[in-house]
Parts: structure tokens; sequence; C-alpha cells
């Protein structure tokens, strides 16, 4: 099992330089985000996270292809939460795919996956850069993510090369609120690697992309056929034009279905975002004989039915199978981000907790409650985590380790750990991946 070790040395004395600059958020909300330590993997670990990864890549895969293809709009809407207005993008079959985070349990008891950000993940310059420098400088061991960049690359020249081939030959545009600085920072951190290839690309704000509907994107005139955002599509589907109060989301996913823009991630990944998703895996694996019977063909082969249960949680639409085990289980939202909207209940239904207590709301802080407690659930077996002490500046800490597995373009990229709560927030600590030597 992974162990943490301390640097030796203070915050300010790493975090400084070309290392603060490039990731001005390794202090968050008024205290440390990155600490001067790392979590230190045997290689054998690291491989075996690496396998699993690329498992439950493949059967994520396998089950996006059968749901574009046979499952009917009702069930995108009903059992996976979509939007109606996002479904004509999301069943496009994009061959490839960008960036997802898959977010890991290690533990004794087994390596059990608890989600997929598969649409907008984040964490990547921490995991990609920032790594590979703490560890270089300032130990002798090596970084789990050293190809990480390469593999950035590689899975992006792959999307852009198939969107030409689909004739969008118009400008390469990266976007995000340039108001977030974590966003930013991940969004130009894409852009320069894409950059390194001799691809032309630039940024551009969020809010100032213009809409012409049923024509393009533009920005000051230029139009714009290939789009990285990090913006999550169950965010833009809502966004309104203030002046007119036009659909604009709406009008931008339609460029999408109509072969006008493509996207980075590309619409399809909305669906596999969904924490109803993991929900349809258990339920496709769990009764995959009558589903086979049914469609004629098998969803999974037979490698992939015998890799499922041993790195996914039995995972459902609705809690009744827990109550009658009396067994904890965890209660998500379908677009829980952060930890919001992800609650801990024993098996008769009494809450344990949850990842922030909603305690003297402002109005803000009320709607983003309410934004999260009013989604769809989806009811997760509980799995222990493995508990780690780091040292902080507030002193010792001993946390939870959620340990997030990146897959781009379906392969292992790195990882990225954080220790915090038993329900993992945004208040979580990054503590690198070194591997032994």
């Amino acid at each position: 099992m992974p162990c943490t070790i301390h640097l030796g040395y203070e915050h300010d004395y790493i975090f400084q330089g070309e290392l603060a600059a490039r990731i001005p958020y390794h202090r968050m909300y008024g205290k440390q985000y990155c600490v001067p330590s790392l979590t230190l993997f045997a290689k054998q670990e690291v491989q075996r996270v690496a396998e699993a990864a690329q498992w439950v890549d493949r059967i994520y895969w396998k089950a996006l292809r059968f749901t574009q293809r046979y499952l009917p709009d009702s069930f995108l809407v009903e059992q996976l939460g979509l939007h109606p207005s996002m479904i004509e993008s999301a069943r496009l079959e994009v061959p490839y795919h960008g960036i997802s985070r898959q977010d890991w349990i290690l533990h004794e008891q087994g390596l059990k996956v608890i989600e997929n950000n598969t649409d907008t993940p984040t964490g990547v310059p921490e995991t990609a850069y920032l790594s590979q420098a703490m560890i270089e400088s300032f130990s002798s061991y090596q970084s789990a993510s050293s190809e990480m960049r390469t593999h950035i690359k590689q899975a992006f020249s792959l999307l852009i090369d198939y969107y030409r081939q689909q004739g969008l030959d118009g400008h390469i545009a990266f976007t995000c609120y340039d108001t977030h600085i974590e966003d930013l920072t991940n969004t130009l951190y894409l852009m320069e690697a894409v950059q390194e290839l001799g691809i032309d690309c630039f940024f551009v704000p969020l809010d100032a992309l213009e809409i012409i509907p049923q024509d393009s994107l533009y920005y000051q005139g230029k139009r714009i056929s290939i789009l990285y955002r990090l913006y999550p599509l169950e965010y833009l589907v809502h966004d309104r034009d203030e002046a007119s109060d036009r659909a604009i989301g709406e009008d931008l996913l339609q460029l999408v279905a109509q072969g006008k823009l493509g996207l980075i991630n590309p619409a399809q990944s909305i669906i596999t975002q969904s924490k109803g998703f993991m929900a349809l895996i258990w339920s496709l694996y769990e009764h995959h004989e009558e589903a086979s019977a049914m469609c004629g063909f098998d969803v999974f082969d037979e490698e992939e039915l015998q890799q499922l249960p041993i790195y996914f949680l039995p995972t459902y639409y609705e809690p009744s199978v827990f109550h009658l085990a009396n067994s904890l289980y965890v209660q998500k939202s379908y677009w829980g981000r952060e930890g919001k909207g992800t609650t801990l209940v024993k098996g008769d239904g009494t809450l344990l907790s949850n990842e922030q207590e909603w305690e003297d709301l402002s109005e803000e802080a009320a709607d983003i409650r309410d934004y999260y407690e009013n989604q769809p659930k989806i009811f997760q077996q509980h799995h222990p985590l493995t508990e780690l002490e780091i040292l902080t500046e507030e002193g010792s800490y001993v946390g939870s380790l959620l340990l997030g597995a990146y897959v781009i373009g379906g392969r292992y990229a790195g990882l990225l750990p954080r220790i915090g709560e038993k329900i993992t927030g945004d208040m979580a600590y990054y503590c690198p991946a070194a591997v032994e030597i």
C-alpha cells in the first residue's frame, strides 16, 4: 500500500518561481492545496492501477456504444439524466475521446473505481507538470505521470485529425471562464501542449464566444470549427443570452449535431459523465444473459465480464438492495462534482455524512445546495478508503486517499492522489504520486 513522505521543505520554499507560476492555485480557498510531500507507490501498484484503468475505460467504451446505438431517448433522459437538447449531439459516435479521470479507492479489500470524469476533468497541470518537477528536484524517485503530456498531444492530435477529415476546417479554440484561475490554468496547459505539435490554436474567454444559430461559432469574426471547452455540458445546455433570453447553449449543441462544430471532449462524453451510467454498467453485468438474449449479441465479452466485478462496485438506481442487506452505501447526485451531492448512508436510510454541512447558508450557497440535492441519484456500495497522514501548514493531518487515474486517448497516463475527508471535496490536499525505483 502507498505511504506519504514529507520532502523536508516548507511550502513556500518549493512553491515559488516557475512552480508557483505554473500552478498558481497551489493554495486555494485560503489554505494549502498542494503539499510538500509525496505519495509513494511501489512500481507494481502503479502497474496494477494502470491495467485496471484501461479495463474500466474499455468497459465504459463498450457500454457507451451500446447506449448510443440501442437505448431509446427516454432512457437517456430518465435514467441518465440528459437534457433532451443534448441527445442528438451525444449520439454522434466519435472514434476517439480526449481526457478522462477515473477516481479509485486503493485498499487492502480491493481496488475499486467509484467515478469516471469523462466530460471536463481537471487536475491536469499538477499531474502532468508539477509532480515531475517536484519529484525530480526534491527526491530520488520517479513520477507516476511522466508520459502524460505525450498522451495529451497524441489524443488531441487524433481528435483534431478526425474532425478535419469530417470537413471542420475552421479555427481551433480553447475556452473556459478566464476568471476561474484553476480552469484557466488547466485550459492553457492543454492548449500549449497542442501548440507544440505545430497546430494553430488560440484561447477565447467563454463569455466572448459568439454563436450564430444554424451557422457557426465565432470569435471576433473568426469561424471556430473545433472547440476545447472546460465547461460542463450539463451547465452549457441551460445557458441563455442575457439580452434576448435565447437558449444559446442549445444553439451550440445544435451546431455539433449538424456537424458544424467538433467538441473536445466530444459531446458523447456527457453520457458517460452521468453517474447513472455506472448503474447502467452494473445492470448490464448483472443481467448480461437477459440483455444478450434480448439484443441478439453480447454487450460485454467474457474477459470484460470477468474484470467488471473486480473493479466496479454494485451500483443501482434505487437503494432497496442495501436496505434489505442493512449495509452502508453511498448516494450520489448524477452531476455531482467535488463531492457535492454525495452522501454516506446507513442501511436503514440514516444519513452519516456528506461533503459539506449546509449551515448558515448564503443565497448563493443555498442555490448550490438545491442544485445538487434536487438531482436524480444513484446508490453505490460503500468501499473503505485507505487513510494516510501528511504534514500540512496547520499540522499533521490524517485523511482518506482518493486516487485519480487519467486515461487519455484510451491509455493510462498518470495519477492524481488527493487526501481529504471520507467524501473527497474541493478542500482535499494534492500529494504528487511518486514511484519507487
